[in-house]
């Protein structure tokens, strides 16, 4: 298995400069992401070795992609989605409230990095997409984890390797490669910022006392012509990472990535009809002995 860098488009938010006045961009990118990769979240879910659990924690859930999928995949199950942001757990609520599952759902805001967390109750599974990554202290964190579990329980870990692509080798065609050396110029940037993106979490889970059972990587090949989302979240993924790339681009390659993302131009990431979405997601199941 090949591990990459684990890193999410959407959950991103402390290490982009462009992020601070933009919460409500970033839940739509959070939005964007759950509806393009619903089919292989729900894929992963499916493979976790876990029984029915009662009671699931959706760790740093954003706006609740996770939480609505372990709702559906688990009907007898109750999810505790917990996440720093007061604003993504207000439209994660309101989503809940919006399908009628209110009762099936409890919020709690938290940072994940402090020492004492708030309650969380004995879950069964506990669920961690695109969010271990930002963690100060990880082993600290997955102890924490070992220890709210209750005995028998699983971990999951998920993290998408890198942003993802969307453009074609030959585009923009003024520009050729413009994608792949934006995404040169954004690793080097969160190398500096995200030093945990790139782990192997297995050697982890085990020094925190899990006993990892599975670990696999999923290959995400998305046609453009899929869903009429991914001109949107390809334009959002760009938008992020020029934040991170626009020190080190060249002036041509800057002046054709703001092409791309003005929505007026007819050069415009949404006009394009060669989108595909590529990338691969990680996934590490470990299980609290006993």
């Amino acid at each position: 298995m090949t591990h990459t860098h684990p890193h999410s488009p959407g959950h991103d938010t402390h290490h982009h400069p462009d992020h601070a006045s933009d919460s409500g961009g970033q839940a739509e990118i959070l939005d964007l992401d759950a509806e393009v990769l619903a089919e292989h979240t729900a894929s992963i879910m499916a493979w976790l070795p876990v029984e029915a659990p009662r009671e699931i924690v959706d760790l740093g859930c954003g706006t609740g992609a996770g939480t609505f999928a372990l709702l559906a995949r688990f009907p007898g199950a109750r999810v505790t989605a917990v996440d720093a942001s007061a604003e993504h757990l207000h439209r994660l609520r309101e989503k809940a409230t919006a399908q009628g599952a209110e009762d099936r759902v409890r919020t709690v805001r938290a940072d994940l990095d402090a020492a004492d967390w708030p309650g969380l109750g004995t879950p069964g599974l506990v669920w961690a997409s695109a969010s271990m990554h930002h963690m100060a202290d990880p082993g600290r964190t997955l102890r924490q984890v070992h220890d709210v579990l209750a005995p028998g329980g699983l971990f999951a870990v998920v993290e998408l390797a890198g942003f993802p692509r969307f453009l074609p080798a030959y585009a923009p065609e003024e520009r050729p490669g413009l994608e792949e050396r934006c995404h040169t110029a954004t690793d080097r940037f969160h190398t500096e910022h995200v030093p945990h993106r790139g782990a192997d979490w297995a050697p982890m889970l085990t020094a925190a006392g899990f006993a990892v059972e599975g670990a696999r990587t999923v290959e995400v090949r998305i046609e453009g012509s899929r869903t009429e989302a991914i001109p949107r979240y390809a334009h959002g993924t760009l938008r992020r990472i020029r934040g991170a790339a626009a020190e080190t681009l060249s002036p041509e390659d800057l002046a054709a990535l703001d092409q791309l993302l003005d929505t007026d131009s007819p050069r415009s990431v949404l006009r394009r009809t060669d989108l595909t979405v590529r990338t691969e997601r990680m996934v590490w199941a470990a299980r609290r002995e006993g």
